[in-house]
């Protein structure tokens, strides 16, 4: 293991490089590359004893890069799924939602931008009478030619004013640009607001290709199939119109044309049920397919399509020992939320309110204090599954206080717990995670003076 003089001085150099400077390609000897079953790699309490994988979250760059961002043109303009790849990520991550001409493109949502809506559901106005945005990943508020695309639709039962991409072609699609999502906590990112376009899943697998044959290395995909059920049955277009489309078999069209279907290079994910079942006992069987299937499971509520179908079941019920039998008939793992396998939570003060920790005028996880594991671990492996719990990110925002500013320790924790993978927006701390895990550590000085070039931190 790295003295705590390493990760200190390992965080450190993270902290002063800015990371908006980056060149060539990463060469680290890849614990992607190593043969799980290799007698000299330490027992590990993963399901098979196999290294985690390191799941690049909306690309695995995304602590440095506006999220879902393919390109590189040189220098520090480098998107946030090139740069999971440059970072050592196993797997990069695109979410998929559909354009109005069929294309899946890579969005966390369909929606591109929201805005704010009153008690009454109507527009907040800011001080130029344009909305108000509430969250964004695209610029496309800020396109002329699309206001009038704004409008109210219903998702996965919520009301939500904004625009959504199945009301877009692809051409008006490659006319946006990808912004920062998270301005206030990363606001470093906003100064590559605008620099990418919005990608294609074509784009994404073929980064994935190009990656591989330049590196040598192993490189996979882990698509999400966002809100199955709002484009199957119950979304509609901008005129009213039902979108019916499934995404899941355009998911399987799309890599059985671009000759990606080897299940070693992948995994497709989902929060809801039904369209897993459906991949895996109708669309791979008919596509001669077969991709191993990662059941996503949320901290409370229910699937959608149980709700939408009024199928009495939560995402509680799919982690007893009893779901997760279930689970394991059409889903080769779980992907649960990690306060599942870690629950935290803020002390509170004599009135019975959360403590505000560190004064920032709002609860995070950075007022939160971590509590006993839970036995989710244990109980999906005897189920035989898989866990890749969800979401790894060395902001300080989501970082407890028990882990004193040092994020490798949280990474530590839940590898020590069994995890077989996880999902992060800092792939490069991932990366080292997991090189200490299987007792490779990190050349230090190759990492500063062979593969980065230091710049003064524009914050």
């Amino acid at each position: 293991m790295l003295r705590l003089k390493d990760y200190v001085l390992f965080l450190c150099f993270f902290l002063a490089l800015s990371v908006s400077v980056i060149i060539g390609s990463i060469n680290f000897v890849h614990a992607t590359d190593l043969d799980s079953h290799n007698p000299n790699l330490p027992k590990l309490n993963t399901l098979y004893g196999q290294p985690p994988i390191v799941i690049g979250h909306r690309g695995g760059g995304t602590g440095y890069r506006p999220e879902h961002t393919v390109g590189d043109f040189g220098h520090e303009l480098i998107g946030s799924h090139n740069l999971g790849i440059e970072f050592g990520a196993d797997y990069i991550e695109p979410d998929l939602v559909v354009t109005k001409d069929g294309v899946l493109i890579v969005r966390h949502e369909p929606l591109l931008a929201t805005v704010k809506t009153d008690n009454n559901g109507n527009i907040v106005y800011n001080a130029h009478g344009k909305p108000t945005v509430q969250e964004a990943t695209t610029n496309v508020a800020d396109v002329s030619e699309f206001a009038k695309r704004l409008t109210t639709k219903v998702l996965d039962g919520n009301r939500v004013t904004g625009w959504f991409a199945e009301d877009f072609t692809l051409a008006e699609i490659k006319k946006l640009r990808a912004i920062e999502r998270l301005p206030k906590i990363r606001p470093q990112n906003t100064q590559y607001n605008g620099v990418f376009q919005i990608p294609t899943f074509d784009e994404v697998i073929n980064l994935a290709k190009r990656s591989e044959a330049k590196t040598g290395r192993k490189i996979g995909i882990y698509p999400e199939t966002k809100h199955p059920t709002y484009f199957a049955e119950a979304g509609k277009y901008l005129d009213g119109t039902p979108i019916h489309v499934n995404t899941s078999q355009l998911l399987i069209n799309q890599l059985v044309a671009n000759g990606y279907t080897n299940r070693d290079r992948i995994f497709i994910q989902s929060f809801e049920v039904s369209n897993l079942k459906e991949l895996k006992n109708k669309i791979m069987p008919a596509a001669g397919v077969n991709i191993p299937l990662i059941q996503l499971i949320d901290s409370s509520g229910a699937p959608y399509d149980f709700i939408y179908h009024k199928v009495p079941q939560t995402y509680a019920d799919l982690i007893t020992p009893k779901g997760l039998t279930q689970v394991k008939t059409y889903a080769t793992g779980i992907g649960p939320d990690k306060r599942l396998i870690v629950p935290a939570s803020a002390r509170l003060n004599k009135q019975g309110q959360p403590i505000d920790i560190n004064g920032d005028g709002q609860i995070s996880d950075a007022d939160k204090f971590l509590g006993k594991p839970t036995s989710l671990v244990s109980d999906a492996h005897n189920a035989g599954l898989l866990l890749h719990p969800y979401t790894f990110r060395s902001d300080s925002y989501f970082l407890s206080p028990d882990y004193h500013g040092q994020p490798l320790r949280e990474y530590e924790q839940f590898i020590k717990l069994g995890i077989d993978g996880y999902f992060t927006d800092f792939a490069n701390f991932g990366y080292v995670a997991k090189q200490e895990a299987i007792h490779r550590p990190v050349n230090l000085k190759e990492l500063e003076y062979g593969n980065f070039q230091k710049s003064t931190n524009p914050q």
